[in-house]
């Protein structure tokens, strides 16, 4: 950012710093974060990225970053921005990022803190063995091209429909497990080989598999409604599309550069690469997602169900879905501005939904509460469990993680993944992890505070916390 862009950042409240219009943006920034939040100007292009995404055509109401902001591709991860379908807004897979639909799945169990410490290690040691994971190939589910085809248009909804899961595992899941209009055609032969071997696995980076309890409650009705309760067990889930993801993000955007041209799209960076909502670049790139997505959502399914069969046989103990939530996606979502309703294509690139009570979208039985959000923190300090919330920010979305500080390489360099684990251990949470490298790329200190992020969230009104959750043990890739 130049030095002329770096003095419009206007702090407007305690968690509000707007970056005026200039250049070729068509909006304001908006950034969402405390001072001590903000990225660090020397050594983050986040807000760069910000300010770029500004530009893109039919952006609406401003170019909006999250309190875990950080530099990503194109956008900047935590970064969110709706376009005006109608007026030739576009969409961009940069927007959306490389792990199509990553997200993050909540399950409470009918087990408290204390009856569960004895069974940690043999449930720890189970699901080290179970859960595949790392960047091999190899998932719990050995599919056919066929079955491939049908759990990238039926997502969870599929693999429930196959004995894998309870109907409330759908209505506690964005769009009910499945979204429309996918179409595994538009699918490359690459991103189907690599998604035919990793169905039902947790990957590697930041994704992870928690055993968690609930430490404490903020919103004691909320938590009530979502079926979570003081010193309780529970379990998150945070991955998403996998090779397949990847393949077809970098797919799409190689076809939407030379695309931009024949639309007249200028953009100060390549990595914003787009097309117009409704172009054929456009609506099969959306197609495309849309079965990535749906993959995502059947794997998050098929890891909850694993993880189910081994806390029963351990504990004897059930396992409820709290919610599904993707941070990773661009929603075709209908919003006021201006005071009519505009058809817009939102992107949550490293954000999530968080729609109020009384919302549509929001499940029936938590009509009064607003939907839940899932912000998980790393290896070692806490989750939280939030909702939406009347007159939400930027087009009701939140944050959706603790948002990185320093890069892998640095967290490689400065951290000993062997006396992480200890450490770790040492404060009573269990840790199976792949590699020393993997588990120093993860460590608390490469993450900004996820508390402070959590309060800068609910301060800046994109969300209200419900629970706080704290790690038992942790299996990583």
């Amino acid at each position: 950012m130049s030095e002329g862009a770096l003095m419009e950042l206007i702090e407007e409240t305690p968690h509000r710093f707007r970056i005026a219009r200039h250049g070729d943006m068509r909006v304001p920034g908006l950034v969402f974060a405390s001072r001590a939040l903000l990225p660090d100007l020397a050594d983050d292009k986040a807000l760069e990225q910000v300010v770029n995404v500004a530009t893109l055509p039919g952006i609406m109401l401003a170019s909006y970053a999250m309190p875990d902001v950080h530099w990503g591709y194109g956008f900047p991860i935590g970064g969110v921005a709706a376009t005006d379908i109608a007026t030739d807004g576009v969409v961009s897979p940069g927007g959306v990022g490389f792990d199509i639909s990553c997200g993050v799945r909540l399950l409470a169990a009918d087990l408290d803190r204390a009856t569960f410490a004895s069974k940690l290690t043999a449930v720890m040691d189970d699901l080290d063995a179970a859960i595949p994971r790392g960047f091999r190939r190899g998932g719990l589910w050995r599919v056919s091209r066929g079955e491939l085809g049908e759990i990238l248009t039926g997502g969870a909804a599929y693999v429930v429909a196959r004995g894998h899961g309870v109907p409330r595992d759908l209505r506690r899941c964005e769009d009910q497990g499945r979204v429309v209009g996918a179409d595994p055609d538009l699918v490359s032969e690459r991103a189907v080989v690599r998604g035919l071997g990793q169905v039902g696995s947790l990957g590697s980076g930041n994704h992870f598999l928690e055993v968690q309890a609930v430490a404490e409650i903020y919103d004691e009705p909320a938590a009530t409604a979502f079926g979570l309760h003081a010193d309780q067990v529970c379990v998150m889930i945070h991955c998403g599309s996998r090779g397949l993801g990847h393949q077809i993000c970098g797919d799409h955007l190689r076809l939407m550069e030379p695309a931009m041209r024949r639309y007249g799209i200028e953009v100060p960076d390549r990595q914003l690469a787009c097309a117009p909502v409704n172009s054929p670049e456009g609506q099969d790139y959306l197609a495309a997602m849309a079965a990535a997505t749906n993959y995502a959502r059947a794997n998050r399914q098929l890891l909850a169900e694993a993880v189910r069969r081994i806390i029963l046989a351990r504990t004897g103990a059930g396992l409820d879905l709290v919610y599904d939530v993707s941070h990773n996606v661009a929603a075709i979502e209908t919003h006021d501005i201006d005071g009519r309703p505009r058809l817009l294509c939102v992107h949550r690139k490293g954000a999530t939904r968080a729609l109020p009570p009384g919302h549509p979208d929001v499940p029936a039985d938590l009509t009064e509460s607003g939907q839940p959000t899932l912000i998980p923190g790393t290896m070692g300090t806490a989750s939280f469990v939030c909702t939406g919330v009347e007159d939400g920010q930027a087009f009701h979305s939140t944050c959706h993680g603790a948002g990185r500080v320093w890069s892998r390489h640095a967290a490689a360099r400065n951290i000993s993944g062997k006396t992480l684990q200890a450490d770790l251990e040492r404060h009573g949470i269990a840790v199976r992890g792949l590699s020393w490298k993997g588990l120093a790329e993860e460590a608390p200190a490469a993450y900004k505070d996820i508390t402070a992020v959590a309060a800068a969230s609910e301060g800046a009104g994109l969300c209200r916390t419900v629970a706080r959750l704290v790690p038992l043990g942790v299996v990583k890739g």
